[in-house]
């Protein structure tokens, strides 16, 4: 069963967190040694004002894409945001009407698709659409643990293509994150104090999920916040709370893709308290050569960070090593990614100061990120709640 009417209240109701002021102010820039100059489109998703924001970086100038921001039917409060791999369509999950779908359309425009109809009732927290565009996974909360669904959707037009939903319950209350594996045979599913949920998933199957497994939180104090997976399948990755000892407590645990098996040295300190998204470069020379973790909390501060990893390989052996220096950001990052061009890695920060941020590699020390750009994204209060770009 779905989550019913008064779930949707309680869900629109929810506090936001206040942005930043400033509706499309000119963003501030800093300088950088590196020479990237533009990138592919990127949304971020304004929960505080119903609202998608949608960029390219063009030129070294951060430029809103034409005829953004996009304000949703009915300015229904957005939930959560995918891109279709084929980069044609673009989802959002919203408290009140279910999930909304948009076509991408030159330079990043948005057209609202299905006759400005939701393609779905779901209510969904988090989502995600496979590989061969053919899937279109969530998971919201049900009645008696989390639903995760499945729904068929048509690579060329984006539309739902079945009226049933394969369907499969799995326990929890929260869900936090969800990660589709690149070869599209796993989800796994960040669910805070009950784990991280683990799925067997078969895309060419009309009823797509088998076997579950469930890896519990390293301390029982600890909720698992966010996952993701290595883009040439070797590993996936879990950012905990109380991972760790020490005052930044949170962890990033590394798992073997195959066997499941947590590597050595594992959880690694994350360099923060709230590993809230993690970012396995899939955009480089060798995808998935760097891990960053954007931890929402740091002790003693009221902002955020950005922690970064490069990842190492003998034969199965995979060793990941904690960079230097860490960047910082606004307050509570909520969400990473990485643009088309492998040029840029983008924050959103739902405290805002500022709402979004853009870094670029730096030229002699390698992985380390350098500010580029900063903006708002909206009018107060923005809660920029996540960051999509287009693959």
């Amino acid at each position: 069963m779905k989550i019913g009417k008064w779930a949707r209240i309680l869900l629109a109701a929810a506090p936001l967190l206040a942005g930043c002021k400033g509706f499309w102010d000119a963003p501030a820039t800093t300088t950088t040694t590196t020479t990237a100059t533009s990138s592919g489109a990127f949304y971020v998703l304004d929960q505080g004002t119903a609202q998608i924001a949608a960029y390219t970086i063009a030129s070294g100038k951060l430029t809103p894409v034409t005829g953004s921001p996009y304000t949703l039917p009915g300015s229904a409060q957005p939930l959560a945001i995918a891109i279709a791999p084929n980069g044609a369509f673009l989802y959002v999950s919203t408290a009140l009407d279910g999930i909304y779908l948009y076509t991408i359309g030159t330079g990043g425009a948005l057209t609202l698709g299905n006759s400005s109809a939701a393609i779905s009732g779901d209510l969904a927290a988090a989502m995600q659409v496979d590989s061969t565009d053919s899937w279109l996974l969530e998971a919201l909360p049900g009645i008696g643990g989390i639903e995760l669904s499945a729904i068929a959707i048509s690579p060329t037009t984006g539309l739902s293509t079945s009226k049933t939903e394969p369907t499969i319950q799995i326990p929890g209350a929260t869900v936090f994150q969800l990660a589709i594996s690149p070869d599209n045979t796993h989800v796994f599913v960040a669910l805070g104090s009950n784990g991280t949920e683990e799925v067997v998933f078969t895309a060419a199957n009309s009823s797509p999920f088998g076997n579950t497994a469930n890896i519990p939180v390293e301390n029982t104090a600890g909720a698992a916040v966010s996952v993701a997976v290595d883009p040439s399948n070797r590993l996936f990755y879990v950012g905990e709370t109380a991972a760790t000892s020490g005052v930044n407590s949170g962890g990033l645990r590394v798992f073997n893709y195959n066997t499941l098996a947590e590597v050595s040295g594992s959880p690694y300190a994350s360099g923060g308290l709230g590993p809230y998204a993690i970012l396995p470069t899939p955009h480089s020379t060798t995808p998935g050569a760097y891990v960053y973790v954007a931890n929402r909390t740091v002790s003693g501060g009221t902002t955020g960070n950005i922690s970064g990893f490069s990842f190492t390989s003998t034969g199965t052996v995979y060793t990941l090593t904690a960079l230097s220096s860490t960047a910082a950001t606004g307050t509570t990052p909520v969400g990473l990614a990485q643009d088309s061009t492998g040029a840029y890695v983008l924050v959103v920060d739902s405290g805002g100061n500022p709402d979004l941020e853009a870094y670029t590699f730096d030229a002699t020390t390698a992985g380390k990120l350098d500010s580029t750009f900063t903006t708002s994204t909206g009018t107060d209060p923005v809660t920029a709640g996540a960051v999509a770009a287009v693959p």
